[in-house]
């Protein structure tokens, strides 16, 4: 049943259908999505884009076609302000700030992990080396956790940066959309003892509900093979695929800086119907410290990544030998705010609540290893589907080079453990047979709510993107084995 409003909605002829102009009461709001998709919308995400349209000064919002509620601000979400005179939300970053994707390149082919015993030994030898249950301590008590929020990946000691000592041939630094977030660092003295000795208790570690390690074999676009081979990647490639995020810290932040900018709007007399929307002008004092508080947090998630990436470096290097490679191809966010610059704008304060920044080849705000070809953009599936690495096209600028973040989930967690099977489950990641999709859960009913059946369809989620102009397919990633933590 098509639940949307009665609104007045125009296609844009020059994307095919894909890009969708909804008029709200509040203001004009972009969609990106086939036909298909847009029909089946939720009534829900629009009550919720008017509600973020009614923030003062804003002057652009998108949905990618991923979309679907959440708190505040529905994922899928880019909204721009001026970086002067605008507004930051901690609603339309999100909780897990910094929450993103990794994805490294060794130098097996598909055809080493063929036998599923030896998958099994691989994710044995994983969870060895990486904190699985929700309260196991992290392994890295020797790393100071006050230089990872200063300095994201340059705080880290040069033993947890392996190849810093073959320079040429390092990307750990270089081959992320950022390193290191500065910020104003007197905003650290309010952290309290505890949220510091919670955060680093669980610096790599991966977090319970859709984070992943995924082992997973690419399958290269022909159309894009070129860019492929320049980024390392070939057909039959074993990659590994990485989702997680700042974890306890990212909480205190937002939990603490939505509290604040609430009372400071209750005093105001602002706000919309929803009262978990919550957002305070970038030049005042609790805009300025959830900003500061933000950028530490994206420092933390940066790390923590790279250091689960360690971990599992080490269990593959443990199966398969000393000479297994293990390089970084590209490290991402999908929740964050920052300030970027627009040429038709000048500055402006982006957000991105489960939305991917994909720039075109030739943008200068790519890293300098993908200046000439455009950097990788990381787009996850669910269990058992293929996810895609996609590189993004001159006409994103006209979503702020924002594309989709995943699948999307169609079903709450409590409706998909109600609705889906464990028989369901385990026939999507071929359970019994020689194409098992191995999981590190001894019981799929406790990661159920994770399954393939409660998210939209990759595929179709990808072929709106594409059609739209927004980003092209590079490689086809399809899963090995899969690991999944607690909370």
């Amino acid at each position: 049943m098509n639940t949307q409003p009665n609104l007045f909605t125009s296609q844009n002829e020059l994307t095919g259908g894909y890009r969708h102009e909804v008029k709200l009461p509040a203001g004009d709001l972009t969609v990106y999505a086939a036909q298909q998709l847009f029909s089946s919308l939720d009534y829900k995400v629009f009550e919720m884009a008017n509600n973020n349209l009614q923030i003062p000064g804003i002057s652009y919002m998108s949905y990618t076609p991923d979309v679907h509620v959440g708190v505040g601000t529905c994922i899928g979400t880019t909204a721009v302000w001026d970086a002067k005179s605008g507004y930051v939300s901690p609603s339309i970053v999100g909780s897990d700030i910094g929450c993103g994707m990794r994805v490294h390149m060794t130098n097996l082919h598909k055809d080493d992990l063929k036998d599923v015993k030896l998958r099994r030994k691989l994710v044995k030898a994983i969870e060895k080396v990486l904190p699985m249950e929700a309260n196991q301590r992290g392994h890295y008590s020797d790393i100071r956790l006050e230089h990872i929020v200063r300095k994201g990946l340059h705080g880290l000691p040069k033993k947890y940066i392996p190849d810093s000592y073959t320079p040429k041939k390092s990307t750990s630094i270089t081959h992320v959309e950022s390193s290191k977030f500065a910020f104003d660092e007197e905003v650290l003295n309010l952290v309290p003892d505890m949220t510091w000795h919670r955060a680093h208790r669980q610096l790599g570690t991966l977090g319970g509900g859709n984070h992943f390690a995924e082992i997973q074999a690419i399958e290269i676009a022909e159309e894009n093979r070129e860019i492929a081979e320049a980024w390392g990647l070939y057909d039959g490639q074993i990659v590994v695929m990485i989702h997680s995020g700042s974890r306890v810290w990212g909480g205190y932040v937002s939990q603490t800086s939505s509290s604040a900018i609430a009372k400071v709007m209750q005093r105001n007399g602002l706000g919309t119907s929803d009262p978990r929307l919550v957002f305070a002008p970038l030049k005042h004092a609790e805009g300025r410290h959830y900003v500061n508080m933000m950028y530490s947090a994206l420092n933390y998630a940066v790390v923590n990544r790279h250091l689960i990436a360690y971990a599992i470096r080490e269990a593959f290097r443990d199966v398969f030998g000393p000479k297994c490679e293990f390089r970084t191809l590209y490290d991402l966010m999908h929740n964050y705010a920052w300030e970027e610059s627009h040429l038709d704008q000048g500055s402006v304060f982006v957000h991105r609540k489960g939305a991917t920044r994909a720039l075109p080849a030739g943008h200068p705000d790519n890293p300098k290893p993908y200046l000439a070809t455009g950097h990788p953009a990381l787009i996850p599936g669910s269990m058992g589907t293929a996810s895609y690495i996609m590189v993004g096209q001159p006409e994103g600028k006209d979503n702020y080079y924002s594309i989709c973040h995943g699948a999307g989930r169609i079903r709450s967690r409590t409706a998909t453990k109600r609705l889906v099977t464990v028989e369901d489950f385990a026939s999507a990641l071929g359970v019994g047979t020689e194409d098992e999709i191995v999981v590190n859960q001894r019981s799929l009913e406790s990661i159920i709510d994770e399954s393939p059946q409660a998210y939209k369809n990759v595929d179709e989620i990808i072929d709106s993107v594409t059609g739209a102009g927004l980003a092209q397919v590079v490689a086809k990633c399809k899963p090995l084995a899969a690991v999944k933590g607690a909370k």
